[in-house]
């Protein structure tokens, strides 16, 4: 792979208690690219997605092995700042999870968080991630209204605005689209094209015409192992792999 690799894998094995949920996944993510994970349910790209940015780690009985590297640094080197980490790779998580608060300060807290006090500068973060989040102009005479008054596709957007905020690197979006009518889902992917001009994307996704739409790269996983990864119109139109394309054309999963 020509890109520049943000994010890699080396043997990464990942267990919960005695389950071996993750097996050997050496993965490159390229930078500035929207990387897919694709594979039916259970086969390991969620707990893949949240390696990236240690959440894993609230899970008491997850095991790790192996290396995973942001920008060339192990994440888990005992002199890791897990908090740092979490502000470079953000999370968007499948259910759109906005605070009890509102839109503005939603999209003002990690600032907040940060110490950022200066009602001028919050004023242009705010302003910033929201059109970033191509929300901006749907919610700009409301700033202050609470924002679980927004309609799904909408909150979904603020969720990414409130990742976007606290200037991250990479956004890791775990089946951001599931619980979304098509109008909001064809939003979304809109903005996912886009965002990869300024960040890279990585996204779990059940639905394979998102990842072909909306993706550079996809990694396909079965039962724990990343079977394939490759340029997503190779793998949609060519895999290397008889699984993957069983998998691709319906044949399970």
């Amino acid at each position: 792979m020509n890109e520049s690799t943000i994010l890699e894998t080396t043997d990464l094995n990942l267990w919960y208690g005695q389950k071996h949920a993750l097996i050997d996944i050496s993965l490159q993510v390229p930078k500035n690219k929207v990387t897919a994970l694709i594979g039916p349910s259970g086969c390991g790209k969620s707990t893949l997605l949240r390696c990236f940015n240690r959440m894993n780690d609230l899970i008491d009985s997850s095991r790790i092995t192996g290396e995973i590297l942001f920008n060339g640094n192990d994440i888990h080197d005992p002199r890791a700042d897990v908090y740092a980490i979490r502000e470079k790779i953000g999370m968007v998580f499948q259910k759109p999870n906005p605070f009890p608060k509102s839109i503005y300060e939603n999209a003002a807290y990690g600032s907040r968080i940060h110490g950022v006090s200066d009602r001028k500068e919050l004023d242009r973060i705010v302003e910033e991630s929201l059109k970033e989040a191509a929300l901006w102009d749907e919610v700009k005479d409301r700033l202050h209204e609470p924002a679980l008054s927004l309609s799904g596709g909408q909150q979904q957007r603020l969720c990414i605005a409130r990742s976007l905020a606290v200037g991250p690197e990479v956004i890791l979006m775990d089946e951001p689209c599931s619980a979304l009518d098509p109008i909001a889902t064809a939003k979304i992917e809109d903005l996912i094209i886009r965002l990869a001009q300024d960040y890279t994307v990585v996204i779990v996704t059940h639905n394979m015409q998102q990842a072909a739409r909306a993706s550079n790269y996809t990694g396909f996983m079965y039962l724990g192992r990343l079977v394939e990864f490759d340029k997503t119109t190779k793998i949609f139109e060519d895999p290397g792999e008889e699984l993957t394309e069983n998998y691709i054309t319906g044949r399970f999963g």
